[in-house]
C-alpha cells in the first residue's frame, strides 16, 4: 500500500515538474519581438527603411527573411539584400522590444512609428509619451537597458 502511495506521489511530482517547465518556456520572452497580426519582427515594418528613409515603412511578405527565429519583412528586394549583408547593423536594439521598458528591467511591445536612430542604432518604443521620455535622457536609458539585456528575457 505504501509502495502504491509513493508511486502516486512520484507521478504527481513529475506531472507538476513537467507543467512548471512547460509554463516557464511559455513565459520566457522571445529574443526578437514579433508582434502584430503579421507575427513578424518590428510588426512587419522594414528595418532598413528606418535608416534609409528615416521613417517606418511597411514591409511585404514578398520580401521576407528568416533570421534569429523571426520573420523580417522588407518593402523591396533591395532592402532585403541590404539586410542580408549585415543584419546586425539594421536590427533594432534589444530584439525590437521597447527600449525604455528594457531600461526598466522588463519588456514591452512597440509601435513602429515611435523610433529613433541614435549613434547608428535603431531604438523602438511603446508609445508617444514613452518615446518622449526616452529622448530626454536616452544615454542614461541605453546604459540601463544594456545592463538588463538579454537577461530581461528570462524574467518574463
Amino acid at each position: 500500500m505504501k509502495h502504491i502511495r509513493l508511486m502516486h506521489i512520484i507521478q504527481r511530482s513529475l506531472l507538476i515538474l513537467a507543467v512548471t517547465l512547460q509554463a516557464s518556456h511559455v513565459i520566457a520572452a522571445q529574443p526578437i519581438y514579433s508582434g502584430g497580426k503579421e507575427r513578424a519582427a518590428i510588426r512587419g515594418y522594414d528595418s532598413v527603411a528606418y535608416f534609409t528613409q528615416n521613417k517606418p515603412v511597411k514591409g511585404s511578405t514578398d520580401f521576407s527573411y528568416e533570421y534569429q527565429g523571426a520573420t523580417w519583412l522588407f518593402a523591396s528586394e533591395q532592402n532585403l539584400e541590404v539586410f542580408k549583408q549585415n543584419p546586425e547593423q539594421y536590427m533594432p536594439q534589444y530584439g525590437g522590444y521597447c527600449a525604455y521598458a528594457v531600461s526598466r528591467g522588463t519588456t514591452a511591445s512597440i509601435k513602429p512609428e515611435y523610433f529613433q536612430i541614435y549613434q547608428g542604432k535603431l531604438y523602438l518604443n511603446y508609445s508617444k509619451s514613452v518615446a518622449k521620455r526616452w529622448r530626454k535622457d536616452k544615454d542614461k536609458y541605453i546604459q540601463e537597458a544594456n545592463k538588463h539585456w538579454p537577461q530581461v528575457l528570462d524574467r518574463r
